[in-house]
């Protein structure tokens, strides 16, 4: 173990102005709090918090961070309190040791509820001071150097796999290469042991195959780049393990395919030089085409510089060339510990390098459920990157794949709510179009436009998705909401009793919810009944009364009273949704079908399927459309069935006729043809049925077509 003067040592040799008796008494106080505890290992607790702080002495870190390392777990180990931490060491230290402390008295049901609350407050905490991110990596880099010890297999692979989803690539978003290369490795050992020993053993071979490649190839490019008068550190390098089963995984390759086992590094003194290297490097060894990448002009979210290029070597082998300043080296593999100022705020924090602290924040302030909190998480955290550019400029790094929704929650939440529209290069797209490196995106937006639940089906980011999501529920929350009080409210005038205030507040207390507005959201959802509601409300309540003045059957709903629910704003993923059996549309006679757990579904008063309800009038529901609401960006679906004539320009014509009576067609299906007719079961997008009505009688009068039905069911 270090030894307490050695520990000082260690920080004197890079921060002169030491506070020794700070070092010292965290040491002593981490020492007799964890006293004769053990690790799986069989070694005293307290060569953890040492290791750790060791770790952090090689990041040349501040005293408060290296007290905060031995006393890391102190608070959730032993019997000591934050508010002693707080007395002893300071509002610093104890802030720092709270921040990486776990939630110790959480009761969850999962392993994976617990692991998102402890990271939702590990994130909180690293948001105020990144080095509790750094304690918090340095912690779990000892623990998976160690991790062999602990005797079962599904814990191991537990700890591996959280340390591949969270913490490697929290390292490599503040930089910390090597760090986060090193957690991967120890990880995908415990993860996938054959992997790792079918690589390593295609290494070996690779070695055996050419043994002197690596000193020859680092002699090469230093004769080289001598002869022309650059003074350099080369060096050579075979990728991890972990590295090239992802890559070869990801590409769908074999190991022979791969252009990058053996990469060499060149540094040099400044970045005109990067420069006048690469020239060098293309002019003796041809490049490989679609493998030069310049992270020195457009660095990478985490501000990673360096040029990359691959080039055929002397051996005729495919070699990854790296060249960059000795600083940027430094940055890559230590990433913000090269240039953390200790006693300054943290302005670095509020800079562009940390945007993506505060992206993970906004995905927190819109999740409220921990597990999908995580999910989202993930996906911001670790993803290739596209580069593109708004039309000042100004930089967006996106995950591959992002579309331009993607790209318009990035530059602000309120413009992907609100967005209606993309011009990528000037050429409009659909908001599902994926972007492509140096992209330049307009985003159009409307203050009368909502996130669509359409939009989760493809949206990439963890931000775009917890934004679209938390409207979506709000939105179906409030309209469970109105039409859960509604339904009591007509069960009330059915059974002839009083509908108030104090009434629902008295079902909400006896039903244990807590308060009327949620009541309403599960009638409306149908998690709950109106009689469960009168029974909670009205202990004398007679269930045989529940059905009074409710048709029997189908045929008879047109004959209920005015009191119908009023239905306006209908759309995918709402509280009340249109039927995909029969396509209701507006000015339809309508009425509606109970789905436990997701609302109400709108039928046509006339569709084949409501015969199967006719025995189960407590499924049905009376409603009506919205009298009087326009809405010009409203449509509906209507669904016809053409019996086609078989001839050329059919479709032409059918599709222009469509087009001139202001309708779109949305799908086209042929399930039956012959050499005479066609049979085609068309969408169209109508503002209502006599606009649907207007379409079809155009259709029929058309010469390509002998018969339009509308299909109900």
């Amino acid at each position: 173990m270090i030894r307490q003067f050695e520990l000082v040592d260690l920080v004197r040799a890079y921060d002169k102005n030491v506070d020794e008796a700070l070092l010292n008494r965290a040491y002593v106080f981490a020492m007799k709090a964890h006293g004769s505890q053990t690790r799986a290992s069989g070694d005293p607790y307290f060569s953890h918090p040492l290791e750790v702080a060791g770790i952090l002495t090689d990041m040349k870190l501040d005293c408060d961070t290296i007290a905060t390392a031995l006393l890391h777990d102190v608070v959730e180990d032993t019997v000591a309190t934050i508010d002693e931490i707080h007395e002893l060491f300071g509002p610093k230290v104890a802030e720092l040791v709270d921040g990486v402390t776990k939630l110790s008295k959480i009761e969850m049901q999962t392993e994976s509820m617990r692991q998102a609350e402890n990271f939702r407050k590990f994130l909180l905490a690293m948001s105020n001071d990144i080095r509790v991110l750094l304690v918090k990596l340095a912690d779990r880099m000892h623990n998976m150097r160690t991790l062999g010890h602990i005797k079962k297999i599904e814990k191991r692979k537990r700890i591996a796999k959280e340390t591949l989803d969270i913490y490697a690539p929290l390292a490599e978003r503040i930089g910390m290469h090597e760090l986060k290369d090193e957690l991967e490795h120890l990880a995908f050992t415990h993860m996938d042991p054959e992997a790792m020993e079918s690589i390593n053993a295609r290494l070996h071979y690779l070695i055996e195959e050419s043994p002197n490649l690596e000193a020859d190839m680092v002699a090469a490019l230093t004769e080289l780049l001598k002869e022309n008068g650059i003074e350099a550190k080369v060096s050579g390098r075979i990728k991890r393990p972990y590295s090239i089963w992802r890559k070869m995984e990801r590409q769908n390759i074999s190991f022979e395919q791969l252009s990058d086992v053996m990469a060499f590094r060149i540094m040099v003194d400044d970045v005109s030089t990067c420069y006048r290297t690469l020239g060098i490097v293309h002019g003796e060894w041809p490049m490989v085409l679609g493998r030069f990448k310049d992270y020195i002009s457009l660095p990478k979210q985490n501000f990673y510089r360096s040029i990359h290029t691959t080039v055929i070597g002397p051996h005729n082998n495919k070699l990854e060339v790296q060249i960059r300043t000795h600083d940027m080296h430094e940055e890559a593999e230590i990433g913000v510990a090269a240039h953390w100022q200790y006693k300054q705020k943290a302005e670095n924090a509020e800079g562009s390098q940390y945007r993506w602290i505060r992206e993970l924040l906004e995905i927190l302030d819109h999740t409220h459920d921990p597990e999908e909190f995580l999910e989202h998480t993930k996906l911001a955290m670790y993803q290739d990157k596209v580069f593109c550019f708004t039309p000042k400029g100004e930089l967006v790094p996106l995950p591959r794949g992002s579309t331009t929704v993607d790209f318009a929650y990035a530059v602000h939440t309120e413009v992907g709510d609100h967005c209606v529209g993309a011009k990528v290069n000037g050429r409009m797209v659909p908001l599902r179009h994926q972007l492509d490196n140096g992209d330049q995106v307009q985003i159009l937006t409307s203050k009368g436009q909502a996130p669509s639940p359409r939009w989760d089906s493809f949206v990439v980011t963890g931000k775009a998705r917890s934004a679209i999501r938390r409207h979506v529920r709000f939105q179906q929350h409030e309209e469970y909401s109105q039409l859960g009080k509604t339904l009591i409210e007509k069960a009330c005038r059915r059974n002839g009793l009083d509908f108030s205030g104090r009434v629902i507040e008295e079902a909400a207390s006896v039903l244990n919810l807590s308060d009327a507005d949620m009541l309403f959201a599960l009638v409306g959802q149908g998690t709950l009944s109106e009689e469960e509601i009168l029974r909670a409300a009205f202990p004398g309540f007679k269930e045989d009364a529940r059905n009074e003045g409710l048709p029997n059957v189908h045929q008879d709903w047109e004959q209920i009273d005015d009191g119908a629910i009023p239905i306006s704003g209908i759309t995918r993923g709402s509280a009340v949704q249109l039927a995909s059996c029969c396509h209701p549309v507006k000015g339809d006679r309508i009425v509606g079908l109970r789905v436990p757990g997701q609302g109400a579904e709108i039928h046509t008063i006339d569709c084949s399927r409501l015969s199967e309800f006719d025995d189960r009038p407590e499924m049905w529901l009376d409603l009506r459309w919205e009298e009087g609401e326009e809405d010009s960006d409203a449509f509906y679906t209507g669904r016809l069935r053409l019996e086609v004539v078989n001839e050329r320009g059919a479709l032409a014509a059918i599709a222009a006729t469509v087009s001139k009576t202001g309708g779109n067609v949305s799908n086209l299906e042929i399930p039956q043809r012959d050499p005479e007719f066609y049979v085609m079961i068309i969408d169209i997008e109508v503002k209502d049925v006599k606009h649907l009505n207007d379409i079809t009688r155009a259709l029929r009068v058309s010469r390509v077509i002998s018969r339009v039905d509308r299909v109900l069911g």
